[in-house]
């Protein structure tokens, strides 16, 4: 082990470091990383876009998209041309008692906003958007609960709904002071014939 002096009187091993490691990085020998070039290979480019291929900026690129505002139709309401009441959510506790909240084929988004499918005004620990969501499988006949994207959590019959679960008839749902029956009118006994 051969020590070789750097200049301010320290001493180094040369064969361990480049350069004196107490004076700090005058030369640093840092060996970039080169992709591997495998015989025939040729790096791709990118295509270049077409005259007239561009989206404007700040639009996606499809041309298909429908106009602002529209919104997405339900099953009921495409074949039938609208879209009828599937069940309800009674308010049995809450600023809003005895209140009912109509439930449409497919998902219900519940939240305070107006916005909402299902909206709650009357409690402020319910979240404005998404707080939770009621859906109704027109191919199945069934009902389900989801946990939504709220700061809150939500119960149905007293137990935490992390994603989601089947609700039947009498089933209570709660979320911030609210607490909701549920009474289905589709199901087994009754579908709305398209």
């Amino acid at each position: 082990m051969a020590m070789t002096p750097c200049g301010r009187g320290h001493y180094y091993d040369p064969a361990k470091h480049s350069s004196c490691p107490h004076c700090g990085v005058r030369s640093l020998d840092i060996n970039f990383t080169q992709p591997k070039q495998a015989e025939g290979y040729v790096p791709e480019r990118t295509m270049p876009l077409q005259p007239g291929s561009a989206a404007a900026p700040g639009q996606a690129g499809n041309p298909q998209r429908g106009t602002e505002g529209e919104r997405t139709v339900g099953i009921y309401r495409k074949k039938m041309g609208f879209d009828p009441v599937v069940g309800w959510l009674v308010c049995i506790e809450g600023n809003d008692r005895g209140r009912d909240y109509r439930i449409h084929s497919e998902k219900n988004f519940i939240g305070r906003s107006e916005r909402m499918d299902i909206h709650i005004s009357g409690d402020d620990t319910i979240s404005r958007e998404n707080h939770a969501a009621v859906s109704f499988n027109p191919k199945k006949g069934t009902f389900r609960f989801h946990a939504g994207d709220g700061k809150g959590l939500v119960y149905v019959n007293g137990e935490q709904v992390d994603t989601s679960v089947e609700l039947s008839a009498y089933d209570i749902i709660e979320m911030g002071q609210t607490r909701l029956v549920f009474m289905p009118f589709c199901g087994e006994r009754f579908q709305w014939e398209s």
